[in-house]
């Protein structure tokens, strides 16, 4: 299995963690531990689901096709961006012998984006 075989749903997103330094600026180490306690985590946007769904209007209009496509508000997160986000809003998950992260959009607080100019 590849991460291609994923289906993120709703709002979530799929974020791989970032390893952080391993030394303070003072030259200190840190055990794994202590960086994974921190109350804001940042990682990397792996798969981001459809979005928001919109409620669909209910209409008896018999010449209209049966179009039961379900449509939705795009998130702002994009693949490959760099997540920082709450970790208590975070479920941590194992897949293929990694560490990833389930994030809805409302837990991450900011994205760096790398932008073509």
């Amino acid at each position: 299995m590849t991460l291609k075989t994923l289906i993120v749903i709703g709002d979530r997103v799929l974020i791989r963690p970032k390893t952080g330094d391993e030394r303070t600026e003072s030259g200190l180490y840190l055990p794994p531990g202590v960086q994974e306690k921190e109350k804001v985590q940042q990682g990397y946007v792996i798969k981001t689901g459809p979005g928001y769904a919109i409620p669909t209007p209910i209409e008896n209009e018999s010449w209209k096709g049966e179009d039961e496509q379900v449509k939705y508000v795009p998130l702002q997160v994009r693949e490959g961006d760099l997540a920082i986000f709450l970790l208590s809003g975070a479920t941590e998950v194992m897949y293929d012998g990694g560490k990833y992260f389930i994030v809805p959009q409302g837990a991450i607080l900011m994205l760096e984006r790398d932008e073509e100019l």
